[in-house]
C-alpha cells in the first residue's frame, strides 16, 4: 500500500505546509490529458502478486473513505507474474521493449538524496514525490514498423534491451558512436538519448506498470523523486521536444501527490502533517 495526498488535502490541512512542486506539472505540448484520468486529492496504490487480494483491499479501503471522499478515477496496472522471469529481470511494456533500464537502486549511496525528503521539508521528512503518468501507446501502428525501426526509436535492441553501441542492458550507451557512413549510431532522437542527462541529480526512480482496459493499451509510469519539478520535468520537456517515440506514445492522464513518511507503532499516517 503507498497513500498520496493531493495538493487540495494538504491545503485543506496547512495551506503553508503545500511544496511547491505539489500540483499541476507544466504543460507539454504533445499532452492530450483527460480529467478522468488526471488530478485527485488521495491516492491509495494498492500492489500485490494476486488480483484477488488487490480488489478485495481496493473495495474495503474505499467503502472506509467515502464519508470524506468520492473515487476520481481508478487505474488497474500488472507487470509480469513472479517467478515468470529471473529476480532483478527489468520489465517488459506492451511494445516489447525492456523498460526502466536507467534506474537509481534503492540503498545505494545515492538513492536517498534523489526519492527521500530531508529535514528541510518539514512534514515530509523521509517522503517521497510521485507522479503518475497515464501512456496511451498506439500499438496498432506499432505493430507496422519493423524491428529496425522499432530499435531505432528507442535506441535499444529488442531482445537484450542493450543500446545500439552494447551488447548487455546495462552497458553504457555512446551516443558519439558513428556507423560506417558517419552517422551516430544511437539517434540523437531516440528515446534514450532524449531522456538521458549529464546531471545526476536529474534522475527519478521509476515504478511502471502496464494496462489494458480493453479499449486501449499502455503504460502507468510512476516515479519517485524529491522534487518533480527539478527531476521529471526537464527529462519530460526533452522527450517532449523531440523522442522518437513520440510517434507511438501519448500522455492522457497526469497527477503528483506527496507522499508522506511512514510512522512508528501507535502513530497513525500523515501525522507530520496534521501535528
Amino acid at each position: 500500500m503507498t497513500v498520496g495526498f493531493g495538493r487540495e488535502l494538504v491545503r485543506r490541512v496547512d495551506p503553508a505546509a503545500v511544496p511547491t512542486w505539489l500540483g499541476p506539472l507544466p504543460k507539454f505540448s504533445r499532452d492530450r490529458l483527460e480529467e478522468a484520468y488526471s488530478g485527485g486529492d488521495l491516492l491509495l496504490a494498492i500492489a500485490a502478486d494476486d488480483p484477488v487480494t488487490i480488489a478485495h483491499a481496493a473495495r474495503f479501503l474505499v467503502k472506509d473513505v467515502r464519508p470524506f471522499a468520492k473515487p476520481r478515477w481508478r487505474q488497474d496496472g500488472f507487470a509480469r507474474a513472479r517467478g515468470t522471469e529471473s529476480d532483478g529481470r527489468t520489465m517488459r511494456n506492451l511494445m516489447g521493449q525492456v523498460d526502466g533500464t536507467v534506474n537509481p537502486k534503492p540503498g545505494a549511496s545515492d538513492f536517498a538524496g534523489l526519492v527521500w525528503h530531508g529535514s528541510d521539508a518539514g512534514w515530509l521528512e523521509n517522503g517521497s514525490a510521485l507522479v503518475l503518468r497515464r501512456i496511451r501507446m498506439e500499438l496498432d501502428t506499432w505493430d507496422r514498423v519493423d524491428r529496425v525501426g522499432r530499435e531505432f526509436a528507442m535506441g535499444r535492441t529488442l531482445r537484450e534491451g542493450a543500446p545500439l553501441t552494447g551488447k548487455r542492458e546495462h552497458d553504457e550507451p555512446d551516443f558519439a558512436a558513428r556507423d560506417a557512413l558517419g552517422f551516430t549510431v544511437i539517434s540523437k532522437d531516440a528515446h534514450i538519448a532524449r531522456a538521458h542527462s549529464t546531471d545526476p541529480s536529474e534522475r527519478i526512480y521509476r515504478r511502471a506498470v502496464n494496462y489494458d482496459d480493453g479499449l486501449e493499451q499502455g503504460l502507468l509510469f510512476a516515479c519517485y523523486q524529491r522534487d518533480p519539478l527539478a527531476q521529471f520535468v526537464p527529462i519530460q520537456k526533452r522527450l517532449d521536444e523531440a523522442d522518437l517515440m513520440n510517434e507511438w506514445v501519448t500522455h492522457i492522464g497526469s497527477a503528483v501527490f506527496a507522499i508522506p513518511p511512514g510512522w512508528r507503532a501507535g502513530g497513525r499516517l500523515g501525522e507530520t502533517l496534521v501535528a
